[in-house]
């Protein structure tokens, strides 16, 4: 089943969120090897000539077509050049996906986070990447090593700066590891400290993450009031950053995926359809990337149904063709059963909410998950220190 002309596969290497911290590494003369991907990508050894220093600020949220839209809301950021035009989050556009890409510069199917929630093989549960702690081991679930570990190695003093609340847990193991962390209170504080850390030795990696955007779009919507002065805090703090710049240093500043809101009329309960679940044995991933695990025997049935009840409002496909699609980069044969028997990624502004199983998520005003082009366009923007213009 061919994918819509609506969704699109990330393109894995050619300037997807996975290339961005390579290709900063090259800037520093540390390049990469990940699974014979390219080195530098973006091409950033060149737009960045000279940099001692990078920071990376990842913003929640901040999509391209967002930030193109209220470009009078944030004037620092829309000055920004961009030189690599659009990047693309990965499959499902998620944050602790995007974040393990980021942070290994691998492709889903390569590092195995692949999902907001996923199914644990071999055991009846699922796990939930923002709350995992320690179960399943995060050195096990993710083994591959991160960008962080390989600079770090190369004598680049490599920081991450992120809310304390985060410090120590499974997904910042698994997509941090290698980096000292930095904790932070507040965006001050995290602008503070990333300026600290890019001036804490003569060659410095510094990542800064900042959720507060993503988290109002969620519950507000990313068409209200409260996610318009979000972002003109966000742009805020990027000038702060940008204005403290070291003189050697480059300021790369990113996203993990865009979102969109969803009505009401565009959600579709699966707690309410019982065609949908029977034969269902966990449900899992989100709203708009579902993941569904059957009962033995059950998913040529089950996926015969979804197709036909779900129609237009998602590209519903079994296992073994989502992953020959692409959509995850190439899939590790030990990482496979942790996608779906059957995998639904939403078109249009559909959402398969779980109001029984997931009252919470099921509440939120605007989502992300799919390859939609609102939900996997990202920026890449930079800016630089006195040195380097």
């Amino acid at each position: 089943m061919t994918l819509p002309a609506d969704l699109a596969v990330p393109a894995y290497g050619a300037g997807t969120l996975a290339d961005v911290l390579p290709s900063a590494a090259a800037a520093l003369g540390v390049p990469v090897e990940r699974d014979g991907l390219p080195a530098d990508p973006l091409g950033l050894t060149a737009a960045l000539a000279g940099a001692r220093k990078v920071a990376v600020l990842l913003v929640d949220g901040l999509g391209a077509d967002l930030v193109r839209a209220h470009a009078d809301l944030a004037p620092t950021l829309a000055a920004l050049a961009t030189p690599a035009g659009d990047l693309a989050a990965p499959c499902p556009s998620t944050t602790p996906v995007s974040l393990t890409s980021l942070g290994t510069g691998l492709p889903p199917g390569s590092h195995g986070v692949l999902g907001f929630v996923t199914a644990v093989p071999g055991e009846e549960r699922t796990l939930n990447h923002v709350q995992w702690a320690d179960d399943p081991d995060p050195r096990t679930w993710q083994p591959r090593p991160s960008v962080f570990e390989r600079v770090a190695a190369a004598g680049v003093e490599v920081t991450a700066v992120a809310p304390y609340a985060f410090a120590g847990s499974g997904l910042t193991a698994a997509a941090y590891r290698g980096a000292r962390y930095a904790g932070t209170v507040g965006a001050g504080d995290l602008a503070g400290r990333v300026l600290e850390a890019l001036a804490a030795a003569p060659r410095t990696l510094v990542y800064g993450y900042t959720a507060e955007l993503d988290l109002t779009g969620h519950v507000r919507g990313v068409d209200s009031p409260s996610w318009r002065a979000q972002l003109a805090l966000v742009d805020l703090l990027v000038r702060q950053v940008v204005d403290g710049l070291p003189a050697d240093a480059a300021l790369l500043v990113t996203a993990d995926h865009g979102m969109l809101d969803v009505p009401a009329a565009t959600r579709l309960d699966l707690d309410a359809a019982p065609e949908l679940t029977e034969g269902v044995r966990l449900l899992a991933g989100e709203p708009r990337a579902r993941y569904v695990h059957t009962v033995p025997g059950a998913a040529g049935e089950l996926l015969a149904r979804w197709r036909e009840l779900l129609a237009d409002r998602a590209w519903v496909v079994g296992r073994e063709e989502a992953v020959a699609s692409g959509v995850f980069g190439r899939v590790d044969d030990a990482l496979a059963d942790r996608i779906g028997d059957v995998v639904a990624l939403a078109r249009g502004t559909w959402a398969l909410t779980a109001t029984e199983r997931e009252p919470g998520p099921s509440r939120l005003v605007a989502y992300h998950g799919s390859l939609t082009a609102t939900e996997l366009a990202i920026p890449l923007l930079t800016a630089r220190g006195r040195a380097l213009v």
